[in-house]
């Protein structure tokens, strides 16, 4: 028998016709919508008298579009008001069940389908949203799609793709102090840039890999896409099974047991051939701060900023136009650089640990007067047990506030616009320009170097002060 990857026991499994020359018409197990791909797929449904096929099978919530502060009265915004209330008539015309604004169940996509264990080993797993690669943490098959693939999969449950290659990248050793799973996936873009894994699936593996807990691997996941992959994965293992235990919708009793075994197959086998093949140690992984416009320009926070030495043509070009965006020099330290605004939260960094990790490095410190701090959890469940954990009082003690679930500052689709030409150090997944609104110019980093900067108001390594 073959040997195969992970990746391709799960892809294989899902199937159901192959055609010829062409893509894979593969099944969907579980499939996420929110506010602003959906709109065009259910009036593209409509227009064909269609149903959902499967409703039971897609789960909803407005996450995009959403204020993150006072929540209970009406959306100011009226393209945002007008899309979260047609994804509640779709959801409700449809019998999809709907975790709307304020709800329990409310919050950012990537992070209530791992918290319910809707998110599954060996599943595939779709959402028009191009970081629906976090769910992959679990050991499934997950990539965002468009939102006429959002209607196919409405109407048959099914979406039609062709099979990417495979790639493993492995990380092996201890990650040093202040090291995170963000600094993991910041510094391998910054190894093979924003378009090495481009038509690949990742694999992620290795000793610094499997020592990550779930929420680090969810990052880790979530951070694929921005190497230009379809996605990222971690085989299964006694933490995944630890994670899922006991919520909501994992499996009960006799289906428990049942579900663990075969969870237990999901991985490569020995012998399985990848495409790529790549491995890095963890040693050299530093805290990660990005300089430019694209997540792959990034350093340890103690190097400077690289010169165009050795680059020609549209590289140097768009490398010297990066710079300028962002009001830096070649050569220059990263380290003492004023900031204006923190972010914390996101489908990146928007989970409790993050917070966790945040208040405990601010704890007895202040705020610096310079910063403007946003700090957004990214689900009503986070939100609970940060004020459950008491790190609510923590955080205010330290001059910080906590505000209410969305994506937030993450992108521009909402109320929390970083002003233009202000300096931004944000937790979440890019930094193009125009990204967090027209003119901001954005750091992305781990919630402890955001927490450092926080507290000194220039960018800062969290090891000096851990």
């Amino acid at each position: 028998m073959t040997a195969k990857t992970l990746f391709d026991k799960i892809w294989d499994a899902h199937v159901v016709k192959q055609v010829e020359g062409g893509p894979n018409v593969l099944y969907i197990d579980r499939h996420f919508i929110h506010e602003v791909t959906s709109p065009v797929a259910f009036l593209g449904l409509k227009n064909r008298g269609l149903k959902v096929f499967c409703p039971e099978k897609t789960t909803a919530t407005p996450d995009h579009n959403v204020p993150t502060i006072d929540q209970h009265m009406s959306i100011k915004d009226e393209l945002s008001r007008h899309q979260l209330e047609m994804l509640k008539a779709n959801c409700a015309e449809h019998g999809i069940v709907h975790h709307d604004l304020g709800s329990e169940g409310h919050g950012v996509v990537h992070i209530i389908g791992p918290e319910m264990g809707l998110t599954q080993p060996g599943m595939t797993i779709v959402c028009g949203d191009s970081h629906t690669s976090t769910h992959g943490a679990f050991g499934a098959i997950a990539f965002g799609i468009g939102t006429s693939e959002v209607e196919m999969v409405l109407a048959s449950q099914c979406i039609m793709q062709p099979k990417p290659k495979k790639m493993k990248i492995t990380v092996n050793g201890e990650l040093g102090k202040g090291v995170t799973a963000k600094d993991i996936a910041l510094y391998i873009i910054s190894k093979i840039s924003t378009s090495g894994g481009t038509g690949h699936f990742i694999e992620y593996a290795g000793s610094a890999i499997t020592g990550l807990t779930m929420e680090g691997r969810m990052t880790l996941c979530n951070l694929s896409i921005e190497s230009g992959a379809r996605g990222g994965m971690i085989a299964p293992d006694e933490t995944t099974i630890e994670y899922i235990k006991g919520r909501q919708f994992a499996p009960k009793g006799d289906d428990w047991d049942k579900a663990v075994a075969a969870w237990a197959e999901l991985k490569s086998d020995e012998d399985a051939v990848f495409d790529t093949e790549l491995t890095f140690d963890a040693a050299d992984i530093e805290p990660m701060i990005t300089y430019g416009t694209n997540p792959g320009m990034g350093i340890g926070v103690s190097q400077t900023i690289p010169t165009t030495e050795g680059m020609e043509g549209s590289d140097k070009t768009t490398y010297e136009k990066s710079l300028q965006y962002m009001g830096y020099q070649q050569g220059e330290a990263m380290k003492g650089k004023t900031i204006d605004y923190v972010f914390l939260g996101s489908c990146t960094n928007g989970r409790i640990e993050d917070f966790r990790e945040f208040a405990a490095f601010i704890k007895g410190k202040k705020k610096a007067d310079n910063v403007t701090a946003w700090l957004v959890p990214g689900s009503k469940a986070v939100e609970n047990q940060i004020k459950a954990e008491g790190l609510v009082e923590i955080l205010e003690e330290a001059g910080f506030k906590l505000r209410q679930p969305g994506c937030s500052a993450c992108l521009a689709m909402n109320d929390d616009k970083i002003p233009e030409g202000k300096y931004s150090v944000s937790t979440s997944n890019r930094n193009f320009e125009g990204r967090q609104g027209p003119g901001a110019r954005t750091l992305l980093a781990s919630p402890l170097t955001a927490a450092a900067a926080a507290v000194n108001g220039v960018i800062s390594d969290p090891r000096e002060m851990l």
